[in-house]
């Protein structure tokens, strides 16, 4: 039985983990992958039903593969992913096209499910089934599941549950297969990566992992994201510190900073609690780049508080951030509150947030001028006519770039010295530096 199954991955790098994992057990179920979803007899929508954007993104995405059950080579569509989770009984009603709704668990059953559909017969998938769609040197490892934080605004806990942290010794033995494969760039993720095995271990273990992990030879880059602010301790600390392996780069999520919106937001600290950590690991960990979260608009945010957060960022100059416009979510607390601020003021004040942080960013830039920077090369851009990459400051996938020039070829994959000499549209130019 071989059939052709293409996967289009919606939504951030936690749902990506769950299609490679798909894709894995569908290769060992006798499928065939193709990138060309013209051409799949089997195509395979993973939603992302965060927030109203991704919703009508996912939506516009499953109408579009729709068509290709009318003009293409597709016998079956299946959707799957956190909208799927989220509105079964309103999708099916809504979507005659797609012949199967899945959600976010259980994924062997929809690998058994499509080659069943498909008239094939299901065997038994292997634990490290997973086909890597990032480039072959940078891979994601994602250590748990669901959240139990209860933040206001966020459908996460509604979607995928409480935390489920991964063993420590299966990520271990993952992220051996991973660096054994040629993964050198390890991201890890999950949706609170600092409280990484409180739900096993009976308290935080992200530190003993990094170590485990960064004993790993063929590793270079090990990267943390999403860690909440109340896990940082000093351990974690320490282990970043002492080990050249795990970047100095770290994304935190703070939403916003005004007392208020905090309570609002149900989250953990407060404004002094948040400065004293920033200090705290800027004081600790040298050429640190920070990355962080934050929603403008929800409901009680008046001028005050918007402008103690824009001071507030003025002030510790966090070097990354993703600013996001509250978007209501049903079934969540924040959905239910009154003194709403218009949709519209929440988007212009995103969209003054992103000023903010864009000065700040060109000062960061700035600061860089001259200097040498180990780069992971990620090949050649055809349209700037450069080879472009990343140094430890630029996550993969959500910050920007370094392009760069070279007398001779780069590859993909290489770590190379480039000096930055200019600035390009918010992303850094440069020169190999011999």
């Amino acid at each position: 039985m071989a059939k052709t199954v293409g996967m289009v991955s919606l939504g951030c790098s936690k749902n990506r983990v769950d299609s490679e994992q798909i894709l894995g057990m569908l290769k060992e179920n006798g499928f065939e992958i193709t990138n060309d979803e013209a051409q799949a007899e089997v195509i395979i929508v993973n939603t992302c039903g965060f927030i109203n954007p991704a919703k009508e993104e996912s939506i516009g995405t499953i109408l579009e593969m729709a068509q290709h059950k009318k003009n293409g080579s597709c016998r079956l569509l299946v959707v799957t992913g956190c909208l799927s989770q989220r509105y079964p009984k309103e999708l099916r009603e809504e979507l005659p096209e797609v012949d199967i709704f899945w959600g976010v668990k259980d994924k062997e059953g929809l690998v058994r499910k499509i080659t069943e559909a498909v008239g094939g017969s299901y065997k038994c998938c292997s634990e490290d089934a997973r086909i890597i769609t990032t480039p072959s040197y940078s891979a994601y490892l994602r250590i748990a599941d669901g959240c139990d934080n209860r933040c206001t605004y966020c459908a996460i806990p509604l979607i995928r549950g409480g935390k489920v942290s991964v063993p420590m010794e299966k990520l271990v033995e993952e992220a051996q297969r991973l660096a054994d494969s040629g993964v050198k760039e390890l991201t890890l993720i999950a949706q609170d990566t600092s409280a990484y095995g409180t739900d096993l271990y009976g308290k935080p273990m992200l530190a003993e992992l990094l170590r485990r992990i960064a004993k790993i030879d063929k590793l270079h880059w090990i990267r943390v994201l999403y860690s909440y602010p109340n896990t940082i301790d000093e351990e974690l600390v320490d282990t970043m510190v002492a080990d050249p392996k795990i970047v100095n780069y770290i994304d935190i999520p703070i939403q916003h900073i005004d007392p208020d919106m905090l309570k609002a937001m149900n989250r953990r600290g407060d404004k002094a609690e948040l400065l004293a950590l920033f200090r705290k690991l800027r004081g600790r960990i040298p050429g640190l780049v920070l990355r962080t979260s934050l929603i403008t608009g929800l409901p009680y945010e008046d001028e005050a508080a918007f402008e103690e957060l824009c001071e507030f960022l003025q002030e510790v100059r966090i070097e990354r951030a993703g600013v996001f416009p509250y978007s209501p979510e049903e079934g969540t607390p924040a959905a239910k509150m009154l003194n709403r601020v218009d949709t519209a003021e929440a988007e212009r004040r995103a969209e003054l947030v992103v000023d903010v942080q864009s000065r700040i960013m060109d000062d960061f830039n700035d600061s860089r001028m001259g200097t040498v920077l180990e780069v992971l090369c990620d090949g050649f851009d055809e349209q700037a006519m450069q080879f472009v990459g990343r140094s430890y400051a630029e996550s993969p996938d959500i910050d920007g770039c370094i392009y760069f020039t070279a007398d001779h070829e780069v590859e993909a994959g290489q770590f190379v010295p480039v000096r930055i000499t200019g600035t390009m549209d918010g992303d850094l130019t440069g020169e190999l530096a011999e």
